[in-house]
């Protein structure tokens, strides 16, 4: 669905769900002028989203309304698919669903809050023992009401939402997505003015007033109640070091490197080369990967293939089929353990199957040295192989190399096309 269906929708009177978009903290940067600002950034401040002490004036609503409609016929002004109005839409979601809420104050706990962009669901289970993220007191489900983000899955009290000064970390994993790459990269309490990063509660290494406590991962020092020596792996280790020890890190650190555990954004060969001369586990990785690139072409024309879902055995690794080079967090755990290799040659062994023994339309795409012409059919993805660069013929190794002269099919093409 496209932001010009989605706005249709909205004028229909359908309220889109705001799960359907990821909040993006800058919106509507450049807009028509100062006055249309302010109407249309009304409601986003933090208050608009908790539950309003005493009555609530007639004009907000209405100025809510005004806001809307500013929205509405921005969008339609805007380039189609372009990120302003991909924005517009996100803001017109965020202000329609505050106009909801302020429409009926008689609810005591709305099902849904929203709080510097996350998404807080009203939790209904009343046994499971759970800790606010906020105080860091238990959660008695019996008789407090209690809220998750369903985006970093932060959990606190009803009571303590006003409370919070940390923005949602899915955000930052949406538009950054990205690692500190530098090893507990300290500057210091004296640049922190001697306070806790997230909170600013006084803190110091002496415990007085409160305790401070590294995070490992960012460098920089927490209160108690934001650092609870929780522990992870930290990437920059593991690219530098290979050293899968996890370290003590802060409660968002904490959030934030679960949820880019599995994403690919790490280019290793870029990052660190020397890795590979090093761990000869990545070295077995990498060259699977490449066969499994060098099968793709053959599954995705054949229908035997696609009929039997080959490639969604990587389904949960859906970047060893886009490339090469780029690995997760979870990648590099998995080859430390060794689990990755034995999962990663069991379906290597499975593709190679199909392609030289179960499907004949593969087995037709294969080659024949054309320097010796002798032996069985050949594939790009055989041991025993070269491809040429140019042609992309296969040859068997030893014959490529001990040839003096130039490919025989790249010969034929440049006599065929002079």
């Amino acid at each position: 669905m496209n932001e010009i269906d989605l706005i249709k929708k909205i004028q229909a009177g359908h309220l889109m769900s705001p799960t359907c978009f990821q909040a993006r903290p800058e919106l509507f940067s450049g807009t028509r002028n100062s006055s249309l600002d302010r109407t249309m950034d009304l409601g986003l401040a933090e208050d608009h989203f908790s539950r309003p002490n005493g009555s609530l004036a007639e004009s907000d609503i209405e100025n809510l309304k005004i806001a809307i409609e500013e929205c509405k016929k921005l969008i339609l002004e805007l380039p189609e698919h372009s990120e302003r109005q991909k924005d517009t839409v996100v803001k017109l979601i965020h202000l329609r669903l505050k106009l909801q809420e302020l429409k009926d104050p008689e609810e005591d706990e709305p099902n849904l809050r929203i709080v510097l962009e996350h998404r807080f669901s009203k939790e209904k289970s009343k046994s499971v023992k759970q800790t606010c993220d906020k105080c860091s007191t238990i959660i008695w489900g019996l008789i407090q009401t209690w809220y998750t983000c369903t985006g970093c899955y932060y959990r606190c009290h009803s009571k303590c939402m006003n409370l919070i000064t940390k923005a949602c970390v899915r955000s930052k994993v949406s538009h950054q997505s990205e690692y500190e790459l530098s090893i507990c990269p300290e500057i210091g309490l004296d640049r922190q003015d001697y306070r806790c990063a997230e909170c600013r509660t006084p803190i110091s290494l002496r415990g007085v007033p409160g305790e401070a406590r590294q995070c490992d991962y960012v460098g920089q020092y927490y209160c108690s109640t934001c650092h609870w020596n929780d522990t992870a792996i930290i990437p920059a280790r593991v690219i530098h070091n290979w050293e899968f020890e996890p370290r003590k890190v802060c409660r968002s650190s904490l959030r934030y490197l679960a949820l880019m555990m599995s994403r690919p954004v790490l280019k290793l060969k870029e990052i660190n080369p020397l890795l590979f001369n090093f761990v000869e586990e990545l070295v077995e990785i990498r060259k699977l990967r490449q066969d499994i690139l060098l099968m793709k072409p053959y599954f995705i024309t054949c229908k035997e293939a696609m009929e039997a879902r080959l490639l969604l055995q990587l389904q949960d690794r859906q970047h060893f089929v886009e490339n090469d080079d780029m690995y997760s967090l979870q990648d590099l755990i998995d080859i430390s353990s060794g689990r990755l290799s034995c999962s990663l040659t069991e379906i290597h062994t499975t593709f190679a199957k199909h392609i030289k023994l179960d499907c004949e339309r593969c087995q037709a795409k294969g080659f024949v040295c054309e320097l010796c012409k002798e032996g069985d059919i050949l594939f790009p993805f055989d041991s025993h192989t070269s491809v040429c660069h140019e042609c992309s013929a296969v040859f068997h190794r030893d014959c490529y190399y001990d040839n003096s002269t130039t490919c025989p099919r790249c010969a034929r093409m440049t006599e065929q096309n002079p």
